[in-house]
């Protein structure tokens, strides 16, 4: 099953703690006005990588320590996500992905495919970018409505759950 992206960065800085590979999607439902990628809205265009070979690019710098999926939506194309994030994290990566719905809508929906790309991750960025509330002063979100999830905690407990680990969260929240 192929990921179709927009793109990626190799070593971003901006999309999680530390040096970390982050996909763009192609694809998003969302049109959130102000959103800082709105060239992936489109479903059509990008390019098609398969879980395996954007290993290999992840792979090729030693210095990234996590993958960050990010948009377009990466929950419009939830199952060959979740086939990428099981894979990268069988190779020791933590995996990210940020999301314009809520983690309530995802676990409301019970979408399987949805549902097993959730659960194949450590965290998520959930809720839709909102202009008003948008401010430099967050940490890896770009309003103050988005949350940083630790989503095997936020599963176990059926409920959002705060990441709480200084690496992710440090300043405003």
């Amino acid at each position: 099953m192929n990921l179709k992206l927009a793109g990626f960065a190799g070593d971003s800085i901006v999309d999680g703690p530390g040096i970390r590979f982050t996909t763009f999607c192609q694809g998003c439902p969302h049109h959130c006005p102000g959103c800082h990628n709105p060239e992936t809205w489109p479903f059509e265009g990008g390019f098609e990588v398969t879980a395996e070979e954007l290993l290999a690019h992840v792979k090729r710098n030693p210095l990234v320590r996590g993958v960050t999926f990010s948009g377009g939506e990466p929950f419009a194309q939830a199952a060959a996500h979740a086939e990428t994030a099981r894979l990268l994290k069988a190779a020791g990566y933590e995996v990210a992905s940020y999301t314009g719905y809520t983690f309530e809508q995802l676990l409301a929906e019970g979408d399987p495919d949805r549902m097993a790309l959730l659960e194949s991750l450590d965290i998520l960025v959930d809720g839709p970018f909102i202009q008003d509330q948008c401010s430099l002063t967050l940490r890896f979100r770009g309003s103050a409505n988005q949350r940083i999830l630790n989503v095997p905690k936020s599963l176990a407990a059926r409920e959002a759950v705060w990441e709480t680990r200084e690496r992710w969260v440090g300043g405003e929240y």
